[in-house]
């Protein structure tokens, strides 16, 4: 039994790969329906990604299977459904103009340099630059489908912070303010399903409310960087 349930567990993981082929076959077929249905699945493949880890402890993964790598399965998994094609849906949605899609190339292959960081995630429950959530990126920019100035701009800056080595909250591992973060992810996720799927009158307010959170997260990401910097 020890041994079926950590290779469910690896299973339970591989289900991010199930969404992410889902994503890819809703953004080439285009159009608003589907590109919120892959957000939708972007969800879901986060939902599992914040989950899995603690499921693989709980199953003592590393001892029960030592010759599986879960975490390189993780890694291929995370790459694809918070970096390359959250960029994609970015690109066919056309939220850059034609002549500034090649910008995409920026998150692309700072992303590349996060994900081999050997010491990304430090020891102590932190990442070290910006962790890659090209998927929240993607999802305000298309909600909101600003100017191609501002789109340019957050793209620029993210890209750019990925090299900076402070530390941004890593909730799910513990350390300060997980709490706070992990009962807010829950609100914070119910807001964006609502600004996917609910009434039409209420999609952008309630998109403008949930900012709140991600807010939230790099300001205390910040005061963390600060008092570890002191």
């Amino acid at each position: 039994m020890t041994t079926a349930f950590a290779w469910l567990v690896h299973l339970y993981t591989a289900m991010g790969l199930v969404c992410a082929a889902g994503m890819a076959v809703l953004i080439v077929r285009g159009g608003d329906d589907a590109f919120r249905a892959a957000f939708f699945l972007m969800m879901v493949a986060t939902a599992i990604d914040a989950t899995d880890g603690w499921l693989a402890r709980r199953a003592h993964v590393k001892d029960v299977l030592p010759g599986f790598d879960g975490a390189a399965l993780d890694n291929l998994i995370d790459f694809q459904t918070y970096v390359t094609l959250p960029l994609l849906l970015l690109w066919r949605a056309d939220v850059l103009p034609d002549r500034l899609g090649w910008l995409l190339l920026l998150p692309l292959l700072a992303a590349a340099y996060g994900f081999s960081q050997v010491n990304v995630k430090t020891a102590d429950g932190f990442f070290l630059g910006f962790p890659s959530y090209w998927n929240i990126v993607a999802y305000y920019l298309f909600v909101f489908h600003p100017a191609a100035a501002v789109s340019i701009a957050v793209i620029t800056t993210c890209s750019v912070l990925t090299f900076v080595p402070t530390t941004y909250l890593y909730a799910t591992r513990g350390g300060p303010f997980a709490k706070l973060i992990n009962i807010g992810s829950i609100v914070w996720f119910a807001s964006l399903g609502l600004v996917l799927y609910g009434p039409l009158e209420y999609r952008r307010p309630i998109a403008i409310a949930s900012l709140a959170y991600p807010a939230m997260y790099m300001v205390l990401s910040a005061y963390v960087t600060l008092t570890r910097t002191r």
